[in-house]
């Protein structure tokens, strides 16, 4: 795989700066020898009488992300200079014939028709409007009046809750602590967790994917305050401790309607394309 992304790095090298050289001399030839034919109409260059059109630099370009300069489209001629070159050697040698390649090509092949054939084949449903605010209404219901930013330090024993409480009772650092014994991937950041929203009373599944009775323990505490016992989370103990505690800010339907817009056509999208593929499969001959 390293040897593969040499090759690739020595063929950008040469297309961007050896190359360079050859486009130089090209320039001279033009501008001292007067038979030098013009350009085939739509190319930017020419490589043993093969022509480079211009589309293929103006989606060179395009796919480079690049501000669109004079300099970049002199860069990647190069490259697609290059390209041609080693493309015309290549072919002179065979490569063409090796398996590897025909296999590429059979692969390149392949993707194009399956997602041609796909986009053809799939039609998912237009996401209405009353569904998009069907949506977001269903959204706001399920929000609580009040968000909570927590730490959380997440134990595999109770043995070590029991050293973490101690430790906190004898005025240790919460975050120093989660830092030390936490398990869970909020011990990097002390264990602080972002700002969760979460309805009274707390009911499964609407937790902000906290476990049920830590999203309760939650909500019943004090501002400041941190557990004085660790509550039991699945296999482990979970010690918290409540940061601040603010009104939801809740968002518009102006502002949210584009996002959830975009998750309707998403799953719509995905809906028919399982719907599509299934179809497809029972009806072909298979076996496993």
């Amino acid at each position: 795989m390293k040897t593969k992304n040499r090759i690739a790095n020595l063929i950008i090298f040469l297309g961007a700066s050896a190359i360079a050289g050859l486009a130089t001399s090209a320039s001279v030839n033009e501008s001292t020898s007067p038979s030098t034919p013009t350009l085939p109409a739509g190319s930017v260059a020419t490589v043993n009488g093969i022509s480079i059109p211009q589309t293929k630099l103006d989606a060179a370009v395009q796919a480079s992300h690049q501000p669109d300069t004079p300099q970049l489209r002199q860069a990647l001629k190069q490259q697609l200079i290059a390209r041609e070159v080693f493309r015309q050697n290549a072919e002179k040698a065979h490569y063409g014939d090796r398996p590897e390649v025909k296999e590429a090509i059979d692969n390149v092949k392949t993707n194009a028709e399956v997602q041609l054939y796909l986009k053809d084949g799939v039609h998912p449903e237009m996401v209405s409007d009353q569904a998009v605010k069907a949506r977001y209404d269903q959204a706001i219901a399920l929000l609580g009046k009040e968000e909570y930013r927590a730490s959380i330090i997440t134990v595999a024993d109770t043995a070590t809750s029991r050293i973490v409480l101690g430790k906190l009772k004898n005025g240790a650092s919460f975050e120093a602590l989660a830092q030390q014994y936490s398990v869970a991937p909020s011990k990097n950041s002390g264990g602080a967790l972002p700002w969760l929203i979460i309805k009274v009373p707390v009911t499964e599944g609407n937790t902000s994917g906290l476990p049920l009775n830590v999203a309760q323990a939650l909500t019943e505490m004090r501002v400041g305050a941190t557990s004085k016992q660790s509550i039991e989370a699945g296999t482990m103990r979970v010690i918290l401790k409540l940061n601040e505690k603010r009104p939801t800010e809740v968002p518009t339907f102006e502002k949210a309607q584009a996002e959830i817009l975009q998750q309707l056509e998403a799953s719509a999208t995905q809906k028919a394309i399982d719907a599509f593929v299934a179809a497809q499969v029972q009806k072909a001959s298979i076996q496993q």
